[in-house]
């Protein structure tokens, strides 16, 4: 039970992601890049090649980042959600158990 909980949570990480995290995780990683580049090149920062690579690549790392939190995040819940749903099953049936031990030693 703990794997399709996981999938799905995986799957529910992953539009959440496309959904809530794509767009930050870019705006995030370009002032990262900016920044960097800035500090490298001097500001304000130049539309030569290098301060361009930089931003782009810092963009990918943080729709990356962004997409690997949503996604790990989602796991982690379905699998503590799949855990909870095997201790009650397994509690349940512990229980039902004991009471046809308790009813065959009834009947006897």
């Amino acid at each position: 039970m703990k794997e399709k909980f996981i999938y799905i949570g995986t799957g529910a990480g992953l539009v959440l992601f496309a959904i809530y995290g794509l767009l930050p995780g870019s705006f995030l990683g370009g002032i990262m890049g900016l920044n960097l580049s800035g500090l490298l090149f001097g500001y304000p920062v130049t539309s030569s090649l290098m301060p361009r690579i930089i931003v782009a690549v810092s963009m990918l790392l943080g729709v990356m980042v962004s997409g690997l939190v949503f996604i790990i995040a989602g796991s982690t819940l379905g699998w503590l959600l799949g855990s909870i749903v095997d201790y009650i099953r397994k509690s349940k049936e512990i229980q039902v158990t004991d009471k046809e031990i308790q009813n065959e030693t009834l009947k006897r």
